[in-house]
């Protein structure tokens, strides 16, 4: 049974000399005599009443009871010496893991995110993307912006914005189109939703079956508007994703019509209570979503 009281630098010691398998190396890094180590070292096996290495004439092995130790110890001391990081200035620096979906991670929140980091200097975010396809517990996330109709099992949801889809192509396509229906003759990009052409066109007073004539079906919006950057067709996307593209006149967006099928949700689990980070990252978000 390990004991609290168990002194500290003799547990620093063993990790030391179990990675470097030697007292002399520990020493050195330690910036302490080889005898002091070894003493250490023998303090704790005394301690704890087993043999943490086997001493060899050429350095040190681990015994069983030593490699249960190690990793133990190792992760310990990396969360510790990670904490301590996190304190600059009198502050300490709040770690927030955030989860979005990437269409909205890139044409919206990476423009914007220098000034958050400018508003909240002590907050180090750690952003992943995904599909739209989320585990939140899972992944040990704090937050997960989606996109969807804003109601998920056992999960907390703030609506941030809308995002219509409208079409959206290279302008050597978009000259090719002069009404709705001249898109039959394109190959139409789409994500797995196969309602959302068909809904499309129904908004423009045309009708066409449940799947478009000719289409590509890709798993992320980013994916798609990279194929409709290609040329290999025409995309229905979320304009205000991909302004910057509209900026440079490298998409265009032929046809004024826009159709809502959702919209973009900051979302956390119920059962996670809100941290000082979070209340700001949420705060900023609805700020900078107005």
């Amino acid at each position: 049974m390990i004991r609290p009281h168990l002194p500290l630098n003799a547990l620093r010691a063993f990790e030391a000399s179990a990675r470097h398998l030697s007292f002399t190396r520990a020493a050195v890094e330690l910036c302490v005599t080889q005898a002091a180590v070894s003493h250490q070292v023998k303090s704790l096996e005394a301690q704890l009443n087993v043999t943490l290495f086997k001493r060899l004439p050429r350095g040190l092995m681990l015994t069983s009871e030593g490699e249960t130790l190690l990793p133990v110890l190792r992760e310990s001391f990396d969360r510790i010496a990670e904490t301590l990081e996190r304190f600059e200035g009198g502050h300490f620096r709040e770690v927030l893991t955030v989860g979005a979906v990437g269409t909205f991670a890139v044409g919206w929140l990476l423009p914007r995110l220098a000034d958050f980091q400018t508003k909240h200097p002590f907050i180090d975010l750690r952003l992943s993307t995904n599909n739209n396809r989320v585990d939140v517990a899972a992944e040990g996330l704090d937050y997960a912006i989606r996109f969807g109709a804003g109601a998920w099992h056992g999960i907390e949801a703030v609506r941030l914005i809308e995002a219509p889809l409208s079409v959206l192509c290279v302008p050597e396509i978009a000259r090719q189109l002069h009404t709705p229906a001249d898109l039959l003759q394109q190959t139409l990009l789409r994500s797995y939703r196969t309602d959302e052409w068909p809904e499309w066109f129904q908004a423009t007073g045309l009708s066409i079956h449940a799947a478009p004539p000719r289409s590509i079906v890709f798993d992320s919006s980013l994916a798609m508007m990279e194929a409709a950057l290609q040329g290999a067709g025409v995309a229905l996307a979320p304009p205000l994703m991909f302004s910057r593209q509209l900026a440079a006149g490298v998409i265009e967006q032929p046809f004024a019509i826009g159709i809502t099928t959702g919209s973009y949700w900051l979302t956390r689990l119920q059962s996670r209570p809100e941290t000082s980070a979070m209340a700001a990252f949420k705060d900023w978000l609805l700020q900078a979503s107005l």
